[in-house]
Formats: structure tokens, sequence, C-alpha cells
């Protein structure tokens, strides 16, 4: 009977012991689990917080819109940036000229500075003396005026090349690159110009081809993605604005007296011209809305093609934080379909500055209306 107690009380010590053993190991394998799973937490979460400060690193936003804009030095590549002149008129009427070198990185000069953010962001503005700041009278050399001129200035060599080989070589056929400018001013000439102006033609041609050949050079410098091009001279309002209202000063100092006795006493029933001067005032307003179709036009046109191409090279870097698999996809997609674009929009450069030139000839045309008989 001792020896059965005993063997029942040894079973008893050594079956308490293998729970506790076991219970042990699985305590431990259990803690092992647990450190598995919340290094793989870390590990994920430093994953998503990479990926999210890759994202944040490049804002896709704010580099279009810097592309598009305008600034006050010529950025070739990383910090390499051409410096443009400053010349600003300041609060107390004093003129200050100066490089925009010294305004890189946030610095001030003379009492100036670029503001990083308000209603003045990314302008020169000035800091009077009670601390308070204001915007100068800015007549800087900004990158886009820049532009403005080398776009000018090929013009004229375009322009005045034609002109010396014909003043040289009057009975000589020209070829090649000079064949081709030949044949789209020929083109331009008496497709649009002439059967639009008839006997006129040649009083407004000078006007008309010089607006088309700065605009296509302009559109086709913007395609360039080095110095001297790539910068967006047409997706700018404030160019196109310009151009419009040349074309409305010519427009309106060429009319003719039947023109404007159209506009302020149209040759209509009395009743819709007075009392109530209804017909005279949507002339009116057309007189306005001629340059306004013209510069909306030509800008919309330009800064769509530039918008498509950015948003498409973008693509690459917002897709990269999801794998060398999609980077590989997406770059081989963005950059050909860019490259297509871009080919298009060399075509769209064409029919934007034709078709400026074009609505240029027309609204001449009707303005140089004469009375019948």
């Amino acid at each position: 009977m001792k020896n059965g107690v005993k063997y029942i009380w040894m079973t008893f010590v050594l079956w308490v012991w293998a729970l506790n053993v076991g219970a042990t190991g699985a305590s431990v394998v259990g803690n092992e689990l647990q450190q598995i799973e919340d290094g793989l937490v870390v590990r994920v979460d430093s994953v998503m917080q990479q990926e999210e400060q890759e994202v944040k690193a490049f804002d896709p936003k704010a580099t279009i819109f810097e592309h598009l804009g305008d600034e006050y030095g010529w950025t070739i590549v990383g910090n390499v940036t051409i410096p443009l002149p400053v010349i600003v008129r300041d609060n107390e009427g004093g003129w200050h000229l100066f490089s925009s070198s010294r305004l890189t990185g946030g610095k001030t000069y003379d009492g100036f500075h670029v503001a990083h953010e308000g209603d003045h962001e990314g302008k020169i503005v000035g800091v009077d003396t009670f601390g308070n700041e204001y915007r100068p009278y800015d007549f800087s050399i900004t990158k886009n005026a820049f532009s403005v001129m080398i776009s000018a200035l090929i013009t004229m060599l375009i322009v005045f090349s034609l002109v010396r080989f014909y003043r040289n070589k009057k009975y000589k056929a020209p070829r090649r690159g000079m064949g081709g400018l030949e044949m789209i001013v020929e083109m331009l000439y008496k497709e649009v110009i002439v059967s639009v102006l008839g006997k006129e033609s040649r009083r407004y041609a000078p006007y008309l081809l010089t607006l088309f050949f700065f605009i296509f050079v302009s559109n086709m410098m913007g395609l360039v993605a080095v110095f001297p091009g790539g910068a967006n001279v047409m997706g700018n309002m404030s160019i196109t604005l310009v151009l419009a209202l040349c074309t409305f000063v010519v427009i309106n100092v060429s009319g003719t007296k039947e023109y404007w006795k159209e506009i302020f006493w149209p040759d209509v029933p009395l009743g819709l011209k007075c009392p109530v001067p209804l017909l005279p005032v949507i002339e009116i307003f057309g007189v306005f809305t001629k340059p306004v179709a013209l510069m909306i036009r030509l800008f919309a046109n330009m800064l769509g093609g530039h918008l498509i191409v950015l948003v498409l090279i973008s693509l690459i870097f917002l897709f990269s934080v999801m794998g060398q698999v999609v980077l590989g996809v997406t770059t081989v997609f963005s950059v050909s379909f860019a490259v297509f674009m871009n080919l298009i929009h060399v075509l769209i450069g064409f029919i934007q500055a034709y078709v400026f030139m074009l609505l240029s000839t027309i609204f001449i045309g009707l303005a140089r209306v004469k009375k019948e008989g």
C-alpha cells in the first residue's frame, strides 16, 4: 500500500513538473512570436514612414507650377543658375539695380527679398522703415522676359537672313532651310494675308508675319529642355495679353469710318439702337472680346500642352515608391507618351501661331470695311 501511494505521489510530481515545463516552453515560444510580430510591425511602420517621406520629398504641384511660373534667375540644372538683373523702384522713389544671385537662398539685399508665401509669393518685396512689406515697382529682367528677348532675336535672324538672301541673290532659288522658310512665308502671305486683305496686304504683311514667327519661335523654344529654351513664354498670360493688345491697337487704329459707324450706329432697325442702344452696346462689347479671345486661346492651348508633359513625367516619381516593377512600367509609359506629346506639341505650336495670325488678319480685314457703292 505504501509503495502504491509512493508511486502515485511520484507520478503526480512528474505530471506537475511536465505541466510547468510545457507552460514555460509555451511562454518562451509565445514571447518569441510576440517579438517577431513586434519586429514586423516596426519594419512595416518604418517602410510606410519612408514612403511618406519620399512622397513628401517630391511635390508634383510645386514642381509643375515652379516650371510653369517665372523666376528671377534661369535655373540650368540643380543649383546651377544664371543670374539676371533685378531693377526695382522702392516706395521712396529710389532705384535699385543688382544681380538676382544676391536674393537666392532666402537672402535679403538692400532691403529686398523674394517672398515665399502670401499674396506676393515668388515676387520681390521690400521692407519699409516700420517693418511692413510692400511690393516695389518691378522692372526686373526675369526668365520669361529674357526668353522673349531671345525669341525676338531669333525671329530677327530668321527674317533678315531671308531678306539678305533675296537682296544678294535675286534670281536664285533658295535651298534647304532657306527654301522651307520661303515656302512658309509664301503660303502665309498668299493663302491668308492676300486672300483676306487683298490690295492692302503689303501694308499689314510685315506685322502679321512677324507675329507668326515670333509666336512660333517662342513655342518651339519652350519645348527645348536646356538653356536657352524651356521657358513657358506663351503659357504666360501677360505675354499673350501684350500680343493681343498689339493686334487690338492695329485693328482700331486702322478702322475706317464705316467700321466705327457700324459700331456706334449699325445699319439695323431703329428700335434696336434707340432709345435703348442694344446693338451698339453689343458691338462695343465685341471690340474688346476680340483681343480677349486671342489672348485666352493662345495662353490656354500652350499652357495645357506643358501641363500634360509635366504631369506625365511626375508620374514616374509618384509611382517610384511602389516598387521597381511599377516604376519601370510607369517610366516606359510616361516617357513614351511625353515624347509623343512633345511631337504633337510641335504641331500645336505651329497651329496656334497660324491661328493667332489668321484671326488677327480677319479682324483687321473687318476693320478695313468700306461703304459699298
